[in-house]
């Protein structure tokens, strides 16, 4: 519908030329271009060239201005779609999407077939989950488009979030029919898949194998291809053709455990025996494989499952494996595993001393062990009995490799861990450590002294040091790590580091700093708004790019953002914070002295 204020044509040219400088960016020009129009008295009130000085206005930062600007254009010219349209980008660039919105449906009341007002209603439909309004615009622009592959793919969404799945593959059937290609590239691939991850949600497993086998050779992604083929097969109950397809993504990756979880459901393999059969037939296949040396570890007992975990711990501590507890700690849920461990390790420490071997009977059938391994026994067994709750051990026997080898970061940071503060599970203290906060961040201030170009060590430190409610000296730490000329908690709260901010408001709130503590817990959760706001960009890309799957996997994760450790952390602080203050409000200290203020001048004049 044309403007009720239409520009003549020298005019008309020059409004033209304030949109195209708004879409390159060149705001300055836009402006003087808009300058020209308003200075000619005729047009001096013009609504649309009011509107998009004030969209330009806004782009340069001059927020107030853009508003009244806006709202005088749209005062002028309540019929234009240009200002709503406008007025709507407005609120939008404020994040009043819902004002947004109704500003879109007025633009459209006047021009219903706009298509870039619909596009822009539809991206703020599906950031605010509005999925049936989303639909109903989608299916706008597929009717004026019906020739462009955003319009089939995004009508056909549209029907597979609001989970009509019969709809939304009749679409997408009907969108590969029309398209006529020799050769299928990545993006036509990724249609397939999206076409049969649509399948599986709607639950036709068959349907979904049928379609899988008819189009494997067009899919570019052939890891895809077999995981799919494997979990169809398993649901179908087709147990031989999973198994076969598990095979073959073992040899491909033999580290992935869950390949070796879905071979055996597969096999149904119902008895330990049958199962370490398949680990150890596995173990000769890929002799570098970590995965099924350790995995055969979860289903042996007794003394089968002691010479199993003797060899593995030999292995890891003759190579001098770091993390070898924390592969093993899994297994300290059973006490009878844990027995068998801890007799292994007391044997490895005195056969070691005494004959350079984890054994004595070793003595004239293996060659000595490197002088690292003691140190590596003596590693395991501090973190062993440090899980256990007994910390004297623990400190024992990391002191005893502190004095073997006094250079190795990693136990002075064990050591740490071993004082720092218990921790809470569902509301319980757990004492699993000291529980010497000033201890723990003392050692691990050594560590960070040993290697101060360690980023994980520093920020251990860091956080190690806000346990014990040391914020400044935290802060400092970071430092030698962030941005320089900006300080340390502006850096970090601008990357989001929000490890750091959770543990500052915890320690603020030991502080009893309020103030403090629910300033971070609200900067946490500012990021995971900025967090929802960031998908909008994702909403036109894409589908431009043709990622669909990830695309859904990405709304699926919007949607349960909030249910994040880090947010339900620093929320719960958040709490706590305001139900103190519920309780102890802090007393208005003016009214006070007011108040005695006045009764002692009462008091004068008596």
């Amino acid at each position: 519908m044309p403007s009720s204020n239409p520009l003549p044509p020298k005019e008309n040219a020059l409004f033209k030329r304030i949109l195209k400088c708004y879409e390159h960016k060149q705001y300055k020009n836009g402006l003087k271009f808009a300058k020209q129009i308003l200075g000619n008295p005729k047009y001096a009130e013009h609504g649309e060239t009011l509107a998009m000085k004030g969209l330009t206005l806004n782009c340069l930062g001059r927020k107030e201005e853009a508003y009244d600007y806006v709202r005088r254009g749209l005062r002028n010219d309540l019929k234009s779609h240009v200002c709503w349209h406008v007025y709507g980008l407005l609120q939008r660039s404020d994040k009043k999407y819902d004002e947004a919105i109704k500003c879109y449906r007025n633009a459209l009341k006047w021009e219903k077939d706009n298509i870039q007002i619909l596009r822009d209603l539809s991206l703020l439909q599906i950031q605010m989950r509005d999925l049936e309004g989303y639909r109903d615009t989608r299916y706008q622009l597929f009717m004026l488009r019906p020739t462009q592959r955003a319009s089939w793919i995004g009508f056909a969404m549209a029907y597979h979030l609001l989970q009509d799945y019969e709809m939304a593959l009749k679409i997408v059937e009907e969108f590969r029919k029309n398209q006529v290609k020799t050769t299928y590239d990545y993006e036509h691939s990724e249609l397939l898949l999206y076409e049969n991850m649509v399948i599986q949600d709607s639950g036709a497993m068959l349907d979904a194998l049928v379609h899988m086998n008819k189009y494997n050779e067009l899919i570019c992604d052939k890891l895809a291809v077999y995981e799919t083929w494997g979990k169809l097969y398993l649901e179908l109950e087709q147990y031989h053709e999973a198994s076969v397809v598990y095979r073959e993504l073992l040899k491909r990756n033999p580290e992935n455990t869950m390949y070796y979880q879905k071979l055996q459901d597969a096999l149904q393999l119902q008895s330990v025996e049958e199962r370490l059969k398949l680990f150890e037939s596995y173990q000769e296949k890929f002799p570098r494989a970590q995965a099924p040396r350790r995995l055969p570890l979860n289903y042996a007992t007794g003394k089968q499952f002691k010479l199993m975990v003797d060899k593995y711990l030999r292995r890891g501590l003759h190579k001098g494996v770091p993390p070898l507890f924390v592969d093993l700690r899994s297994l300290y849920k059973n006490p009878e595993k844990v027995d068998i461990i801890e007799q292994l390790l007391l044997q490895y420490v005195d056969a070691l001393k005494k004959f350079n071997r984890f054994s004595e009977e070793d003595v004239e059938t293996e060659p000595k062990e490197p002088a690292s391994a003691l140190l590596w026994v003596y590693y395991y067994c501090a973190q062993h009995y440090d899980h256990l709750g007994n910390t004297d051990k623990a400190l024992s026997y990391v002191n005893e490799a502190i004095e073997h080898t006094p250079t190795l970061i990693e136990l002075f940071l064990l050591k740490g861990k071993i004082y720092k503060i218990c921790f809470q599970v569902n509301d319980v203290s757990i004492p699993q450590h000291a529980g010497d906060v000033i201890s723990a961040y003392k050692w691990m201030d050594e560590a960070q002294g040993l290697d101060t170009a360690d980023r994980y060590i520093n920020s251990k430190c860091a956080k190690y040091m806000l346990r014990a409610n040391l914020v400044k000296e935290a802060e400092e730490t970071c430092s030698k790590f962030t941005r320089e000329g900006v300080s340390a908690m502006e850096n970090l709260n601008e990357m989001q580091c929000m490890w750091f901010q959770t543990e500052c408001a915890l320690a603020y709130q030991r502080m009893e700093k309020w103030g403090e503590a629910l300033k971070k817990c609200h900067e946490v959760d500012r990021h995971f708004s900025e967090v929802i706001e960031d998908q909008f960009d994702f909403h036109t890309y894409c589908m431009r790019k043709m990622t669909l799957r990830s695309y859904v996997g990405l709304l699926r994760l919007e949607d349960v953002l909030r249910s994040h450790p880090f947010y339900f952390k620093a929320a719960r602080c958040a709490i706590e914070v305001y139900l103190h203050l519920h309780d102890c409000p802090f007393k208005d200290e003016t009214a006070e002295q007011e108040m005695n203020t006045g009764r002692m001048h009462k008091e004068a004049t008596l």
